[in-house]
């Protein structure tokens, strides 16, 4: 097959928050970038790929879907590489300037391809361009959004799908943190990787884990609310409205150390470190899930509050959708699956792809798999 040059793609989009970027451009002209892969011939179908935060315009379905005849578009989001001020309903934005674009060059029939965490994303875009429900931010400011700025689609194609950002933080941050000052804090008997408490886990061991989980994020959850209210009641020119916060350790999923939880093909470790060790150091990591995050973004993408969980949201939707579980996944799980396959029975196809890991790595022949699986689906739409 011939070989595919992604081209570059600018969009502009809508500007967002006063001051959230340090980039005095970015702000007076707000623009998203993207690598478009497109096939010679008639314009059948297009697809975007697009994560909230993760760089997407080298993702290895680009070339793979041009190839087959669907002209892929790997985007960025205006937060891309750093999501402290991320807020999803900004995300949703910028992936409606995408599928505009892609309308633009020609192209009725456009799909989402929603992997890893950008599968949620796909799913609150669609049920938001189906039926616009958000007026407000959570923080009760206007979001600004028209049904003009979220297209339609006309099918989503999930792949290694993470059910949401909210639902991330609420498995995998850890409970032994007692001192939300002290990175190093730790209630021996909530640490998941002290020795003595497994793998394997005991039943009530996993009870108050996940208990304990909840009581720490529910406290986050009131220290924002609080710390917000107190900010938006300074009315002095000037006053801040918003603030950045540490939430340390949130790498702490007991199914990452015991394969009988929740089992399928994977490894002990995480998709960033492999082991026990390797998953370990992850949670203890400066640049990890939600390490650095404003109150406001906080609200849109790591509480209970949260507007972006995908099965929920994907329950809205009304079209066609594929998912391809990669079965050695140590990150999305068979009760991930079950969750997005319970959101749209009827009209929601799963096809497991034996042994793929998270993200495929070294795995070419999957990686030809899903695409000629992808693009098919994609074609008979």
């Amino acid at each position: 097959m011939s070989d595919f040059q992604p081209q570059l793609a600018t969009i502009d989009v809508k500007p967002g928050a006063a001051l959230e970027s340090q980039s005095g451009l970015q702000l007076l002209r707000p623009r998203i970038y993207g690598a478009f892969a497109q096939p010679p011939g008639p314009k059948r179908v297009a697809a975007i790929v697009m994560h909230p935060a993760s760089n997407f315009m080298g993702h290895y379905l680009l070339a793979p879907l041009a190839q087959r005849g669907v002209a892929c578009l790997g985007l960025n989001s205006r937060y891309a590489g750093n999501d402290t001020l991320l807020l999803m309903e900004r995300v949703i934005q910028d992936l409606g300037a995408g599928v505009q674009w892609l309308r633009a060059q020609g192209y009725d029939k456009v799909v989402l391809v929603g992997n890893s965490g950008g599968a949620a994303l796909a799913a609150s875009y669609q049920a938001q361009a189906e039926n616009l429900t958000i007026d407000r931010m959570l923080d009760g400011d206007p979001a600004g959004l028209s049904p003009a700025d979220l297209p339609p689609v006309q099918g989503i194609a999930l792949c290694a799908a993470h059910e949401g950002r909210s639902t991330l933080m609420r498995n995998w941050i850890d409970p032994s943190v007692f001192d939300e000052a002290d990175p190093l804090s730790a209630n021996p008997d909530l640490d998941m990787y002290d020795p003595a408490n497994g793998p394997p886990y005991a039943p009530e061991f996993l009870a108050r884990f996940k208990a304990a989980q909840q009581a720490r994020l529910a406290r986050i959850e009131r220290w924002v609310q609080e710390r917000l209210a107190v900010l938006r009641r300074l009315d002095a020119p000037g006053s801040p409205r918003d603030q950045v916060f540490v939430i340390h350790r949130t790498h702490a999923d007991p199914r990452c150390l015991d394969l009988s939880l929740d089992p399928n093909d994977r490894e002990v470790g995480s998709v960033w470190g492999s082991g026990a060790a390797g998953a370990r150091a992850v949670n203890f990591a400066a640049s990890q899930m939600g390490r650095i995050t404003s109150l406001t973004g906080f609200l849109s993408q790591w509480s209970s509050l949260s507007r972006a969980d995908g099965p929920a949201n994907l329950a809205r939707t009304s079209v066609p959708v594929l998912l391809h579980t990669y079965t050695a996944d140590q990150s999305t799980f068979p009760s991930t699956r079950d969750a997005w396959l319970a959101a749209a029975p009827g009209r929601i196809r799963n096809i497991d792809v034996k042994g793929g890991n998270h993200y495929l790595a070294g795995q070419p022949a999957l990686v030809e798999q899903v695409a000629d699986e992808m693009a098919d689906w994609m074609r008979a739409l």
